[in-house]
């Protein structure tokens, strides 16, 4: 590892140069995994970023000349007519592949079993944003990885997926207003 630019190379190195087949981690946790020449980025290679996304392309002297983004999922990105949760079709990546659930089960992120988040907080795709901190955590909760602005903090409340409480949790206890409505027969009918 470089100790000043906090990099690391794993790989073949010809005249002090990597050359061939390797792996270059930048200080961010993107990885180039591909072929090298003369210490740049050349021949077919891809930059894997923590999200689990990648950028696949075929590079030269250090520039990607052809490429294309694969989402985690193998989504693939498309620049132009991208139709991918449009106003004609809403389903998730998930969805287009298996095919919708039935009523009720309806998914609530592109994954079947959404990470799972602290009452209170919201899912903002990449982590969790807690409004007690302000800030944006990673889902386990050990990173930092950015503080929001008002505008965005009213973006992630008005639109984002929020940890509930256990009551809150669809298929959890009915609240007041459910039940005054299902009346005597609903639940808890038949108690004293």
């Amino acid at each position: 590892m470089s100790t000043w630019s906090q990099t690391e190379y794993a790989g073949p190195e010809k005249n002090e140069w990597f050359e061939g087949e390797g792996r270059f981690k930048f200080p961010n946790g993107v990885v180039y995994e591909g072929e090298f020449r003369k210490g740049e980025f050349h021949g077919e290679g891809a930059l894997v970023y923590p999200n689990g996304g990648r950028y696949q392309a075929r590079w030269e002297r250090g520039y990607a000349v052809e490429g294309k983004y694969l989402f985690k999922d193998e989504l693939l990105y498309e620049d132009k007519n991208w139709q991918y949760v449009s106003q004609g079709d809403r389903r998730f990546y998930t969805e287009v592949r298996q095919g919708l659930n039935p009523a009720g089960k309806t998914l609530l992120t592109n994954e079947a079993a959404p990470p799972s988040i602290p009452k209170g907080t919201y899912d903002y795709g990449s982590g969790y944003f807690d409004p007690k901190t302000e800030q944006i955590m990673s889902y386990d909760g050990k990173e930092v990885l950015s503080y929001v602005t008002e505008l965005e903090e009213r973006w992630i409340k008005e639109h984002c997926r929020k940890g509930f409480d256990d009551d809150q949790l669809p298929g959890g206890p009915p609240s007041l207003t459910e039940a005054a409505v299902a009346g005597p027969q609903g639940a808890g009918a038949g108690q004293p």
